[in-house]
């Protein structure tokens, strides 16, 4: 039995599952060693397999950006009705205090905006099927640009509900920081 004092007065840490040796490694004879073949083709599995799975999952939230992405430059920036028809689904939930329930609701919003609307997008992440996207309305036909952080669930490549986060964008003198809201420049 070896055994390791650290004080000659205190216990001692019984190290004697180590003193067998095995290719002049330390080993515990009550785990699984690297050089068994099943522990190690077991955890080269789920190493591949968690890597795969975190792929698939990186692939899916870039895909379900690039989607939002595009949905909302083809309905606010382009106008173009039957394109934004294939991202937003007939039966999409529209969490808003200030736009009309469901697609049509968001789609008759754009209509009657001035059309010198536009969407700059900014930060965008994603987590899973949700994706929440910074970004600057303007020519709003008012003075002040909407800085909002929408937030999307993806569904199969549709856009299924939507909840958004909305405030006029401050200007130099109203930022409290003195930095933008959005992007590296106040609105001019």
């Amino acid at each position: 039995m070896s055994t390791i004092s650290a004080d000659r007065t205190q216990a001692t840490l019984d190290l004697t599952h180590y003193d067998g040796q095995r290719d002049g490694l330390l080993s515990d004879p009550r785990w699984p060693q690297p050089q068994d073949a099943s522990f190690y083709f077991d955890s080269c599995l789920h190493a591949g397999l968690a890597q795969v799975l975190a792929s698939s999952s990186r692939r899916r939230e870039s895909n379900n950006k690039a989607i939002v992405l595009e949905a909302f430059d083809a309905l606010f920036n382009k106008r173009d009705y039957a394109a934004a028809e294939r991202f937003w689904s007939p039966d999409y939930i529209q969490h808003s205090a200030h736009i009309a329930p469901g697609r049509d609701g968001l789609f008759n919003l754009i209509k009657n905006a001035p059309p010198t609307l536009k969407y700059e997008p900014g930060m965008i992440v994603a987590d899973g099927d949700l994706v929440i996207v910074h970004g600057r309305f303007s020519g709003l036909g008012g003075p002040p640009n909407w800085i909002a952080a929408d937030i999307l669930r993806v569904k199969d490549g549709i856009l299924v509900e939507h909840w958004d986060v909305i405030q006029d964008e401050a200007t130099p003198e109203q930022s409290k920081s003195g930095l933008p809201m959005f992007g590296d420049t106040f609105p001019k």
